[in-house]
């Protein structure tokens, strides 16, 4: 962005009555995610109206995916589509929930929160994980409150997070959250204290099923943690509760996004997706491989990357690894960007042995590898611990966040952008990052 047009909007921002003592001392009692411990800004992130539209149209084409993965997952447990598919995506999850996933109950049954993580690059978006456990809810619908009373038109409007939560449990409920996520309890704590009474937030691990709604907000590799979720698990499939997420843990596997890309499924993506819907995803996703350990024939090679085996991958030149390795699911590492490792920004030794850990575990723990796809710079105001603002070089991540309600309409809610200096490789929360809605420029 020039800084004509920078130092105009900063204007704007202060016009509005945006400054940080202003942002702090609207924080809910109880605090947000961290404390609020990111940096903030006098002013959202602007989008383009092209922009605001694509994201706004998204929301279906996910769903869509979702319920696509889960049919091929379901068909291939059945054996009507080839049993590896299945096979790679219950690796190292516990037999009970294996088995329950696929019970005749839980046909149907998809998040009803979806949350991309899409990159803001030169040549638009692309999408570095489907989160079906999403954070960052209540920091959304508070910073859409907050940006709104200032005066902005943030995109989903000052209350559609709060109308999207509310769509998932219309009648009130019991937002579970387990230790593991206990850095979320504040925001979500803040969020159910605005939809009324009949909304509540309970400890996961001490909780006793009292037939409420539930929105589960724990990832499934932590169920030892929680007493009562192979119960809840079944009373779901049951129908005896309504639970989202559903306990389906083949939904947490970043899987998903290679297998998009696999030659072996074309046809099945062909003949699960509207063909606008798989053009959409593919052009979202980035290409991506199962890191398996499997030799390939002697004329064969890894696609796109025209190499024979993964030793010759992680024999690559720095420059020429412009690869992205991730735990794809189900491990305490798989959320946060703790599992990921970009091939250009490591050693060459390291690369090599992250490969080798990755291709050692695939048994019990799938790993993914995806072609890196650079956040182009931005510039942004940000605030100093002063309160005077400068402007930021920073690369953003975007996350517009879906709900689908009991008539199985998915609609954008809102959307929060990350910003981080302009030198970090992995975009995530952290204390040097700001968090911002999004508006429409």
């Amino acid at each position: 962005m020039p800084l004509g047009k920078m130092a105009a909007q900063m204007e704007i921002g202060r016009a509005m009555g945006m400054d940080l003592s202003d942002l702090r001392g609207q924080m809910p009692a109880g605090g947000l995610f961290g404390g609020g411990s990111w940096r903030w800004s006098p002013e959202p992130l602007v989008l383009s109206q092209a922009e605001a539209d694509w994201i706004t149209a998204l929301g279906h084409p996910l769903a869509r995916f979702q319920q696509a993965c889960d049919e091929v997952y379901r068909r291939s447990a059945a054996e009507s589509l080839p049993s590896w598919i299945a096979e790679w995506l219950d690796r190292g999850k516990p037999e009970w929930l294996v088995a329950l996933q696929r019970v005749k109950g839980m046909a149907g049954h998809a998040p009803r929160v979806i949350r991309p993580d899409l990159m803001v690059t030169q040549d638009g978006f692309a999408m570095s994980e489907l989160d079906s456990v999403p954070g960052g809810i209540g920091v959304a619908a508070w910073m859409a409150r907050v940006y709104a009373d200032a005066g902005y038109e943030v995109l989903g409007g000052a209350d559609g997070m709060r109308n999207g939560f509310r769509s998932l449990m219309p009648d009130g409920g019991t937002v579970l959250i387990s230790e593991e996520a206990a850095d979320y309890r504040p925001e979500m704590e803040w969020l159910v204290s605005t939809l009324g009474d009949e909304w509540r937030v309970a400890s996961a691990e001490s909780y006793e099923p009292d037939g409420s709604a539930l929105y589960r907000f724990f990832e499934l590799f932590d169920w030892q943690s929680v007493p009562s979720a192979r119960q809840l698990a079944q009373d779901a499939a049951d129908g005896a509760v309504r639970i989202t997420p559903p306990f389906k843990p083949h939904f947490e596997e970043k899987l998903w996004l290679a297998l998009l890309w696999s030659p072996a499924l074309k046809g099945v993506w062909e003949k699960s997706l509207r063909g606008n819907h798989l053009k959409r995803l593919r052009e979202l996703v980035p290409f991506g491989w199962l890191v398996d350990p499997t030799p390939l024939p002697p004329h064969g090679a890894l696609p796109r990357l025209e190499l024979h085996s993964w030793d010759e991958v992680a024999g690559l030149s720095q420059r020429e690894r412009q690869l992205v390795l991730k735990v794809s699911g189900f491990h305490e590492t798989a959320w946060g960007s703790r599992g990921v490792f970009v091939g250009h920004d490591l050693p060459t030794a390291e690369w090599s042995a992250r490969l080798r850990h990755a291709l050692d575990h695939v048994a019990e723990q799938p790993w993914v590898m995806q072609q890196f796809r650079e956040a182009k710079r931005i510039e942004h105001p940000v605030f100093r611990d002063d309160g005077s603002v400068e402007v930021m070089q920073g690369r953003a991540r975007i996350c517009p966040y879906y709900f689908t309600d009991d008539e199985g309409t998915t609609r954008l809610g809102g959307c929060l952008a990350t910003i981080v200096p302009a030198d970090k490789k992995k975009i995530h929360g952290m204390s040097d990052g700001v968090l911002v809605p999004c508006v429409v420029g």
